[in-house]
């Protein structure tokens, strides 16, 4: 009897943070309210230590973008435009009043993004391609947060494991880290990554673009 309640408390307490780990809905209000058709994605600030992230990511951006709805300007045309006034490091460009990058380009939005992990580490018996993303999408006319979100994919998501032993293992991670190394892995990684933090069928993600027939649509749980 003593197990069965034991189980039964279990299985209650599993349930309950269950429901307590839901996350509550995005406010989109603000977002609705701007209702933005067009943006702009501004060179990624990059926290990681490779050389190569904000492009591998800028390159993967535009497609969730596209898919969700909206009109994106052509990044390497952006690039270029930034280029030729000067602004070369994206902590600079990040710093442009928004109501300056409207009367520049008369986007509705600017996407400003922020690389927090990309690339390749080995731990002992495992080696992992990791790329986190964090986002923001601000209204150019007004300067306003009208949404922002976070997400990561790791190379591991798609990799079984391997029999072999602790032998096996340390050869494996050891391979790994080479192969995705010298691949530059984090470029696919980074498809994932921006595929879930931009794409208007993820809960809290984007809302759907005008060019969506689930215009102005959210996801629900």
């Amino acid at each position: 009897m003593k197990a069965l309640k034991l189980a039964i408390l279990m299985i209650a307490l599993v349930i309950l943070s269950g429901c307590a780990a839901k996350p509550a809905p995005y406010d989109y209000t603000a977002y609705k309210n701007s209702d933005p058709r067009s943006v702009l994605v501004l060179p990624p600030l990059n926290n990681s230590n490779e050389v190569i992230a904000p492009y591998s990511v800028l390159a993967t951006i535009t497609k969730p973008l596209a898919e969700s709805g909206y009109y994106v300007f052509p990044v390497s045309l952006v690039y270029d435009t930034f280029m030729n006034n000067g602004l070369t490091v994206a902590q600079d460009i990040h710093a442009v009043a928004p109501q300056k990058l409207h009367e520049i380009f008369a986007a509705d939005t600017a996407l400003y993004l922020d690389i927090t992990e990309y690339g390749t580490s080995y731990v002992v018996i495992s080696s992992d391609t990791v790329v986190k993303l964090n986002a923001k999408l601000v209204d150019l006319k007004t300067g306003e947060l009208l949404w922002q979100g976070t997400a990561s994919a790791a190379s591991s998501e798609q990799r079984s494991s391997s029999g072999g032993g602790l032998v096996g293992a340390l050869v494996s991670a050891a391979l790994t880290q080479i192969l995705e190394t010298a691949t530059d892995a984090g470029y696919d990684v980074s498809k994932v990554a921006a595929g879930r933090l931009l794409s208007a069928e993820a809960y809290n993600g984007l809302l759907h673009g005008p060019r969506s027939p689930k215009y102005g649509q959210a996801v629900k749980l």
